[in-house]
């Protein structure tokens, strides 16, 4: 680590501790070469993750749109905010450990609607009714036909 003060390439670690966040750690350095003392942080670099909307746009990934929607899916039903967080972070953590720069928002829509069909079946129909632009009443139909047809195997 460089010496802000007289650019020295060599330093030592006199204090290591995690900020109060957790997300990154703060150690406390003093210069070989002129014995002044300064602080550094180091984290994780996060990858930008850039979604690809349907008409071709592109979009950094915003959980908290993630989790509207689901929360705008579940309004009215049982299910507790920390299981719609939990789905967020799931799907988070599923996207960043792909490795991938760019997903398809589809991908990312199909996720959610995996994981409130197990959650809450009425939530799930109402996140596919807007994610997957039911037109007529016989799109919806056939949706609940197939959920009921799964539940019955």
């Amino acid at each position: 680590m460089k010496c802000p003060y007289c650019e020295n390439d060599d330093s030592k670690v006199i204090d290591s501790r995690h900020t109060e966040d957790g997300h990154a750690i703060r150690r406390r350095r003093e210069c070989e070469a002129c014995g002044r003392r300064f602080t550094t942080y180091e984290k994780v670099e996060e990858m930008i993750l850039m979604v690809i909307k349907k008409d071709g746009r592109r979009e950094a990934f915003d959980r908290s749109k993630l989790l509207n929607g689901i929360i705008r899916a579940c309004e009215k039903r049982p299910v507790s905010i920390a299981s719609m967080e939990k789905i967020v972070e799931e799907i988070e953590r599923g996207l960043n450990n792909m490795m991938e720069k760019e997903i398809e928002s589809t991908f990312i829509g199909e996720l959610v609607m995996e994981r409130l069909k197990e959650l809450d079946e009425v939530a799930y129909v109402r996140f596919a009714s807007v994610y997957r632009q039911f037109t007529d009443i016989n799109t919806f139909v056939a949706e609940i036909e197939k959920l009921l047809t799964n539940k019955k195997n």
